[in-house]
Order: C-alpha cells, then structure tokens, then sequence
C-alpha cells in the first residue's frame, strides 16, 4: 500500500511542477515584454494554469501526510524540515509574487480575483513596460527551484 500513497505524492508533485512552470516561464518572459495585449495574455496563461498548480499541491499534501504517517516518517527530523521548507517557500511566492502580480493585472486593465477592473488603476504603456521589467523572477525562481531542490534531497536521502 506504501508504494500506492508515494505515488499519488510523486503525481500530486508532478502535477504541481507542470502547472506552477507554466507560471514561472510566464514571469521570466514578462520581463522583456512592452505590448499590453502580450502581457495580458501571459497573465491570462499563468491564470489558466492556477487550478493544476492547486489541485497538485492538494495532491502531494494528502499523499506526503499519508505516506508520512503510514511508515511513521514523522518521528524522523528530515521529514519536518521538508515541510518547514514548504511552508517557508509558500510564504515568501505569496508574499513576494501576489502583490506585484495584482497590481500588473489591474496595470494592464484586468481585474483581479474575479472582481471588475478598476479603471483608475489602468497604466499608460510606458509605465505598464516598466513594471513588467521589474518582474521579481530571480527572488520567485530562486526561492521556488530552491526549495524544490532542497526538498528533494531531504525525500531522497533521508539526511536526518
């Protein structure tokens, strides 16, 4: 049964990976990008693919829990310094990307959350380029790959 558990953990994972990247790529691309309409549809592209990142971070979560507590992984140190480092990473996407990202969406006149656009909140071409080029993908990237990685080896190797 242990097999089936870290499975649907590695899908929920890999579900999570594919659906968050398309988001990453998104943020790296915005940086050059000065057209309204492009950058509406990047935001459009990372919004889309909100549901998967979502239902693969459900996904590994039921799956890591449970396979944590089916082969007693909790008594161990690495297995909660993989999930403070979940954590930790969560914070700082949302900390750091969703502000700047709600205040692009209404920049290029889109609302956000489902809410209408706020038409005084729209920005002129020159000041929509400049604050797609102040897109903060080396902190996002960094953070996101890094926490990624470091969560990897503690799975994998079992440090601790």
């Amino acid at each position: 049964m242990y097999q089936w558990i870290v499975l649907l953990h590695v899908v929920g994972a890999f579900v999570f990976v594919l659906s968050h990247g398309a988001s990453a790529w998104m943020a790296m691309l915005l940086r050059r990008e000065r057209d309204r309409a492009r950058i509406s549809a990047l935001l459009e592209l990372s919004t889309a693919s909100i549901g998967g990142t979502y239902i693969g971070l459900l996904l590994l979560l039921i799956g890591g829990i449970w396979a944590g507590i089916y082969a007693n992984h909790f008594s161990r140190g690495w297995i909660w310094a993989a999930v403070a480092v979940l954590v930790l990473v969560i914070v700082v996407m949302y900390a750091v990307a969703t502000p700047y990202f709600l205040r692009l969406r209404a920049a290029v006149g889109m609302g956000a959350r489902g809410k209408l656009p706020d038409p005084g909140l729209v920005a002129a071409d020159d000041e929509l380029a400049a604050l797609a080029a102040r897109a903060p993908v080396a902190i996002l990237l960094g953070v996101g790959l890094g926490g990624l990685l470091l969560i990897l080896w503690l799975m994998v190797l079992k440090p601790f």
